[in-house]
């Protein structure tokens, strides 16, 4: 079994791994450090929960431990950029953890805090950057930092940060780091758009993958409940006062609907703080403490929050509206089951997102398990009305009293023929039923009907006086036609 110490971590660093309580590395962790160290670019796909912070922090620590050099002013060594603002706050928490003996110099650049106190953090040079796309490029428009000197890129979420809101801003940073630099992405979903998109941004990269793409982590037990949207609040503030649930997360579609549910769950008994791009710095910040304290046992957060949550002690999550992306889903219940321990997650599902549950259910390839006794006998429940199909979309073929899959009927090419009889095979050669009436009237079947003859100047067919439609012929030809019936 692979130790911290086969890894080749300078020493310092390693002490401060084992204080922390930690002697074998993560999957992520054991394939992507040593190539690092050695200075190849890496791209990393690991499940949420798997260490990957870890895996792209302690190679860098490694290299400022063998050669460190005091940074120039308005310059840094290192730049990791983060999606949201508590992702990167975590990241410089982790920084600080491993490189206690090494004490290095971090600058947080994000949104929302004043920018006065990071331009003088920048003005004297760091060992690290850690930020946001936004405020990083608004430092280096502005000449309060330069990335000349910098030697290391991290993409933390990569699949967030390449996306198509962030790769202008993105494109604008790298533009201004130096070519011969280490590039690092890591993530715990890469989409095969995304991942176009991420192969500019890497030189011969070694891609490191520990779990297929966008499956979930299998210690987490998931449940759906089927209900109508009038009576999620009521279900969500039971199944919260449940004894089991400790820590909870719940994910709402939008910033609106998160202050609306915490004020829901309030009025029902249940304490709750909102976290999403609306609320403050310092209040998200005192937010996000008191549910690592405990002093707060429900968070209620939007998705862009999502990845700034990396509490080991979330026993549940609550999917109270489904995301339109698939992908989401895997980031959302990954605030549960971290650090081995196991987690469940319920998702709440109304009959608008039925197509939003069959796509998390096609991309996991999992189906998800309806949840019994969730819902009161005093709240409409909606029936489980799944069709009973493979999640990767294979239809489940009807079975016979055998359990063999019945074959379907064939199609025949004479319908008239198959009605008569009674969707019967037509045997090959067969006279169709039109020709048989042909037949009996003394007409050439179809098969056998000579052709016409082209018509000279390609004119149109001629009458006779006295057929000619119109006029008196009319009543001639309807004369004629009666007695041939007759004569039958």
């Amino acid at each position: 079994m692979t130790t911290f110490n086969d890894l080749g971590l300078a020493e310092p660093v390693l002490k401060a791994v084992k204080s922390e309580g930690y002697d074998t590395p993560t999957p992520i962790q054991a394939q992507a450090i040593p190539i690092m160290i050695a200075g190849r670019d890496v791209l990393g796909i690991a499940q949420t929960g798997t260490g990957k912070t870890a895996a792209f922090v302690l190679p860098q620590l490694d290299r400022l431990a063998r050669n460190r050099r005091k940074p120039r002013p308005k310059t840094a060594a290192v730049l990791i950029l983060a999606p949201t603002r508590e992702l990167a706050s975590q990241i410089a928490d982790s920084i600080r953890t491993y490189g206690r003996a090494l004490k290095p110099s971090i600058a947080i650049v994000i949104g929302g805090a004043k920018p006065g106190p990071q331009i003088r953090t920048l003005a004297n040079g760091v060992d690290f950057i850690v930020a946001t796309p936004g405020r990083l490029l608004d430092h280096l428009e502005s000449g309060a930092v330069t990335l000349q000197d910098t030697g290391s890129v991290v993409l933390d979420e990569a699949d967030q940060m390449l996306d198509l809101g962030f790769m202008p801003t993105i494109r604008k940073i790298l533009g201004r780091v130096p070519s011969q630099r280490q590039t690092l992405l890591f993530s715990a979903t890469m989409p095969k758009q995304i991942r176009s998109l991420a192969n500019d941004f890497l030189s011969d990269p070694a891609e490191v993958s520990v779990a297929p793409v966008s499956k979930p982590i299998t210690r987490i037990d998931q449940k759906v409940v089927f209900l109508d949207g009038r009576a999620k609040p009521r279900t969500l503030s039971t199944m919260l006062k449940d004894a089991a649930v400790e820590r909870a997360v719940v994910f709402t579609r939008t910033k609106h609907g998160a202050d609306r549910l915490c004020k829901q769950l309030d009025r029902d008994g249940v304490h709750a703080q909102p976290i999403h791009g609306n609320r403050s710095q310092g209040q998200r910040e005192r937010t996000l403490s008191a549910f690592r304290n405990g002093k707060l046992s429900t968070l209620v957060a939007t998705d862009i929050a999502a990845r700034g949550i990396d509490i080991d002690d979330v026993t549940h999550v609550f999917n109270y509206d489904l995301p339109n992306v698939p992908e989401v889903y895997v980031h959302r219940i990954g605030r549960t089951a971290r650090a081995g321990k196991t987690g469940h997650a319920v998702a709440f599902c109304t009959t608008a997102e039925r197509s939003l549950l069959r796509d998390i259910e096609r991309l996991t390839n999992i189906r998800i398990p309806v949840m019994d006794g969730a819902v009161n006998d005093n709240t409409p429940e909606i029936a489980d009305d799944r069709p009973s199909e493979k999640p990767h979309g294979e239809p489940n073929r009807e079975a016979d009293g055998a359990g063999r899959a019945k074959k379907r009927k064939p199609r025949h090419r004479n319908r008239n023929k198959a009605r008569a009889e009674g969707d019967k095979p037509v045997a090959f050669g067969e006279p169709s039923e039109q020709n048989r009436r042909r037949r009996k009237r003394g007409k050439p079947s179809a098969e056998n009907r000579p052709q016409e003859a082209a018509r000279p100047h390609g004119g149109k067919k001629k009458h006779r006086k006295g057929n000619r439609p119109g006029a008196g012929g009319q009543e001639s030809a309807g004369l004629n036609r009666m007695l041939e019936r007759a004569s039958l």
